[in-house]
């Protein structure tokens, strides 16, 4: 890279030299130029992979590269018509404002795009085929929210939790390690999608749960409160009054063979259920014995029914082959708190064979999306984890082979409107979570899934860290970071 800062101080005339040359080559090399002078019948094999996806109608440009090319084209048109002709050398980046006019001017129709690419092997260059990108008239939510942390288990003393808008490409911290004594933060959770209430855990010196109401953070020391046990996996009552949890005691196991470097198990783990309203925790001794384990607890949409995961205790980490998790469903009654009488099972490891792990309810109530592994709890570094879903009314399996891929796919969220679903997968290198994105159409059909944008597509490979527990909000998340500081620095 030349240092024009430098060149200035030593060689005016060759910084002015340097830029003139550098202007020329772009011109002279530009493709628009020239047309391309073979043409293909085969689909451009960019990267990410955008060809015949459905976005929102909002979402942010989807840049794209192919990293052989020198130089490269793409024409983007709508009904015949072209609305753009963007260059660049290996990738192609589309202005933000001109991105969402054309989103705007298309929703409910298709973008054609039209790649032209100069390489070695094609000096003269090659057009190939026209692929659609399909706009959906629905909307998806602006922001999510995730962890990026190192994809190991070695190291985590640098990780946060962070907002990205989805109709751009801005990222920010909510919070980040550095302000609780680089501790772990982990498990953030939403009610209702609100930016404003929310709550994650901090672990480490002055560790606590936070509680974030109306974007107000304060310290909740379940372990201090009957019956002293702290929480683990949350997910929050839709009105707001309660929050469900596990309770997990964790290890991990670690392989000198194979595929899989560590294993991530429990020891025990029970239901519990933290009443906001009147600073409580409640628990159901169904739910707290030794003889099974409960976890990743869920609420149904309209709070009546509480969906976890059960298992039957084993000598771990010896048996945890044999561990596997059945789906389970129980009543709630909002007024008390209580988890009513019977349960169900849905999904039976003795029938299946699997076990379920992030059970997630669409907003509509209708179907259940849940990831299934061969065995045990903890499916990020299981290769053949799937995600599968149910459709409740009936228990009907449906097709799910658009969202998985010959790797991991894992944790996974639903928009506010039930269009869209975003997961977790490290199909690109089997070992970083990345971040795709699905439609799903009322008859419960997956899309196409399509990897997060990125302003500088390299991002999506260069960024060593992993994305964890991707959540959709509905708007930006603005806590005060020196409040949020403040919970730890007490004596």
């Amino acid at each position: 890279m030349v240092n024009y800062k430098i060149m200035t101080k030593r060689n005016p005339f060759k910084l002015f030299l340097s830029l003139s040359l550098s202007l020329f080559f772009l011109v002279a090399c530009a493709p628009g130029a020239k047309e391309a002078k073979t043409v293909s019948n085969d689909y451009p094999r960019i990267f990410p992979d955008y060809t015949f996806v459905t976005v929102p109608c909002n979402i942010a440009p989807l840049n794209f590269s192919l990293p052989e090319a020198r130089q490269m084209e793409a024409v983007v048109s709508a009904d015949g018509k072209e609305l753009a002709r963007k260059q660049g050398r290996s990738c192609v980046q589309f202005p933000e404002k001109s991105w969402k006019e054309w989103l705007s001017a298309c929703r409910g129709k298709m973008l054609d795009v039209t790649v032209s690419v100069w390489t070695d092997a094609h000096p003269e260059g090659i057009r190939y085929k026209p692929f659609p990108i399909y706009v959906s008239g629905d909307p998806i939510d602006p922001w999510i929210a995730y962890r990026l942390i190192e994809p190991g288990y070695e190291l985590w003393n640098r990780m946060g939790i962070y907002q990205r808008d989805l109709t751009s490409f801005e990222e920010k911290a909510i919070v980040t390690n550095r302000q609780n004594h680089d501790g772990c933060v982990n498990c953030h959770s939403f009610c209702d999608y609100s930016p404003e209430n929310f709550m994650f855990h901090a672990r480490g010196v002055n560790g606590t749960t936070v509680l974030v109401r109306g974007g107000k953070p304060t310290r909740l020391d379940l372990s201090k409160m009957e019956p002293h046990k702290s929480g683990t996996y949350p997910m929050w009552h839709p009105s707001g009054r309660y929050i469900l949890f596990s309770s997990n005691d964790t290890h991990q196991a670690f392989y000198h063979f194979g595929h899989m470097p560590v294993e991530v198990y429990d020891l025990a783990s029970d239901l519990m259920i933290y009443d906001v309203a009147n600073n409580r925790v409640l628990t159901d001794p169904r739910f707290t014995n030794k003889e099974n384990m409960e976890t990743f607890p869920a609420f149904s949409p309209d709070g009546k029914q509480v969906y976890f995961c059960t298992a039957s205790t084993k000598k771990m980490p010896m048996e945890y082959k044999s561990l596997k998790y059945a789906l389970c469903r129980v009543g709630f009654d909002e007024k008390t708190g209580q988890l009513l009488e019977q349960v169900d099972t849905l999904y039976s490891p003795a029938v299946k064979g699997g076990s379920v792990s992030f059970p997630r309810l669409s907003p509509d109530g209708k179907y259940l999306l849940y990831t299934e592994a061969a065995c045990a709890t903890f499916p990020i570094w299981h290769k053949e984890a799937d995600l599968k879903m149910i459709r409740l009314a009936d228990n009907k399996e449906m097709d799910t082979a658009p969202l998985n891929s010959d790797d991991t796919e894992s944790y996974h969220a639903w928009s506010s409107d039930g269009r869209w679903v975003i997961f977790s997968s490290r199909r690109l290198d089997g070992r970083y979570t990345r971040l795709f994105i699905a439609a799903m159409d009322a008859e419960g059909r997956f899309g196409k899934p399509f990897l997060l944008p990125q302003k500088d597509p390299a991002e999506n490979v260069l960024r060593m860290k992993s994305y964890n527990i991707p959540e959709f909000i509905r708007g930006e998340v603005k806590l005060d970071k020196r409040e949020v500081t403040s919970l730890f620095d007490i004596k």
